[in-house]
């Protein structure tokens, strides 16, 4: 087994090269009566951020909780151009109308871990 990019000799190793991508986690609770409008938005939004930085969008909701969505990016090799996009087409599209009074689009970002440090 050949030395990985930290030395080790794990089974999978990681080229010191390779560019981590970024997946973003976006959870939020909607008003009971904006799903049906909701859905066109986030559907639209999901769609410019595909032609924008050619990222596909998946959106879910919380199995027994019909009003807590969230929508997944995954593979994301840029994400300024990505994060900048996605901030503007949420204010273009007005989405944060259709939230739950004290409720927010709560954002998180992961990378996949080496596998070997």
């Amino acid at each position: 087994m050949a030395p990985c990019c930290s030395g080790c000799r794990c089974a999978t190793p990681t080229p010191p090269e390779t560019n981590l991508a970024t997946a973003y986690y976006i959870y939020y609770r909607l008003r009971s009566d904006c799903a049906q409008a909701a859905r066109g938005r986030v559907a639209e939004l999901r769609a410019r951020l595909l032609t924008r930085c050619g990222v596909f969008g998946r959106l879910l909701t919380k199995r027994d909780e019909p009003d807590l969505w969230m929508e997944v990016y995954e593979r994301v090799e840029d994400p300024t151009t990505f994060e900048a996009a996605l901030a503007e087409e949420t204010t273009r599209l007005e989405l944060v109308q259709l939230l739950s009074p004290g409720s927010a689009r709560k954002l998180e970002c992961f990378v996949d871990v080496p596998e070997c440090a």
